[in-house]
């Protein structure tokens, strides 16, 4: 059994905002347009979408992310198929 890897999770973490703001862009959406369809605050999808510190979302807030998009959550959360 593999050990939990610390570093691997924050870079799983930062992988996924990334996919957020790939995606937000490719709907050609702002951040404040995304953070008003998926009632998230626009504070909330700056941080999630920022590199420099990783912010772990909720599953909650990923589906309404994901709804918002127009994208699967899974399109948000694979991240081994960049």
């Amino acid at each position: 059994m593999e050990s939990f890897n610390e570093k691997e999770y924050k870079m799983f973490i930062i992988k996924v905002g990334l996919k957020v703001g790939y995606y937000r862009r490719l709907a050609n959406m702002t951040q404040e347009q995304l953070s008003e369809y998926s009632g998230m605050s626009l504070n909330f999808i700056s941080q999630l979408e920022g590199p420099s510190a990783p912010y772990v979302p909720s599953l909650k807030s990923l589906y309404k992310i994901s709804n918002a998009l127009g994208v699967p959550v899974s399109k948000l959360t694979d991240v081994d198929n960049d």
